[in-house]
């Protein structure tokens, strides 16, 4: 019923109760601690689970000045391929830690600060961070008091940490490369925040492949698309060019569908090659299927998480950046020939 108050949990004195001896011999049992006979242990053991004792880690954690064997992820959205491979690879590394892992999504940037504060209120022994907005260095105090941070798919801005990222500039210089290998001169770009390092990289990637065959003309990088009706509306405006580009790179997967939604609406999926940064769960059931520039986002977590593990452990040393390779998967959109202009 409304308002009425929950039985209360079984405490330490109930099994000391149960089992007739005192509480420090039951907390010895638990704790697996010297002093206590192992039958004794054993019987503890068997009341507790009878009566439905949990052990409360965090007050336990307080009174000791110990660890709480949890770490803080927070990202700025929980429900995308990408996060959930990234939590995938920091929870697979937290449970050879026997650490719990706690997720917060942000969504927006100005709930960054707020989210990894509570974190940080909530004893977390370390947090693995996605930057969200344009400055960490309100986390000074909490590194100054020991809290171990480590960011993943982009660097922090205001505040020097451990840092582990994917080749973007690379992998963005290889599909343009790939693309020009195949004809391409014209190839039109769409990506997300002009203002995101990811981006910045994926397009400084691009410039670099084209530069000593052309500079990359400005009405061919549309930038800020936010969402994948945006993107398309974007790919559109590409297409509708005089001069239409022969070839999309789209700098995320979100953009990547937008792309080839807007190829579908102009007929001309077979026509225009396309690649896409970041792999996506339909990207080879499309026609034709949709050739990627792949990061290893399971092996990002794993790396942060044992890095987060390092620092919890002591490891005092400089803060390390690591550089994680991509990899382009051929599917067949980015392997469609330019097409030569009619004489």
């Amino acid at each position: 019923m409304v308002g009425e108050r929950r039985p209360a949990r079984p405490t330490m004195k109930d099994v000391a109760d149960r089992v007739g001896i005192s509480i420090k011999s039951v907390s010895r049992a638990l704790n697996r601690e010297p002093g206590i006979s192992a039958d004794t242990a054993e019987q503890v053991l068997r009341v507790a689970r009878q009566l439905g004792f949990r052990r409360n880690d965090l007050a336990r954690s307080l009174r000791r000045r110990d660890r709480t064997e949890t770490i803080g992820v927070v990202v700025r959205h929980a429900s995308t391929r990408f996060f959930d491979n990234l939590i995938r690879g920091i929870d697979e590394v937290a449970a050879e830690h026997g650490a719990l892992v706690l997720t917060a999504a942000t969504r927006m940037a100005d709930r960054e600060e707020s989210t990894l504060l509570a974190m940080s209120s909530r004893r977390v022994d370390g947090l693995v961070i996605v930057p969200s907005s344009a400055d960490q260095s309100f986390l000074h105090a909490e590194q100054a008091a020991g809290l171990p941070l480590v960011f993943a798919d982009r660097p922090p801005t205001g505040i020097s940490a451990d840092t582990v990222i994917a080749d973007n500039a690379g992998g963005g210089y290889a599909a343009t490369r790939h693309l020009l290998a195949h004809g391409h001169r014209r190839i039109g770009v769409v990506g997300a925040q002009s203002s995101v390092f990811t981006v910045k990289e994926r397009v400084s990637g691009y410039r670099a492949a084209l530069a000593g065959t052309r500079d990359a003309p400005p009405e061919l990088v549309r930038l800020d698309c936010v969402g994948a009706t945006a993107a398309q509306r974007a790919a559109g405006e590409l297409l509708r060019l005089p001069e239409p580009p022969t070839a999309l790179f789209c700098l995320n997967n979100v953009c990547t569908i937008g792309a080839a939604r807007a190829l579908r609406e102009f007929s001309l999926g077979n026509q225009v090659a396309l690649v896409g940064f970041d792999d996506f769960d339909t990207a080879d059931l499309l026609d034709p299927p949709v050739t990627v520039v792949a990061q290893d986002v399971d092996t990002m977590g794993r790396c942060a998480a044992q890095l987060l593990f390092a620092r919890i452990k002591g490891d005092d040393g400089p803060p390390r950046v690591t550089v994680l390779p991509t990899h382009l998967i051929h599917r067949g959109s980015g392997e469609i020939a330019a097409r030569l202009p009619a004489t």
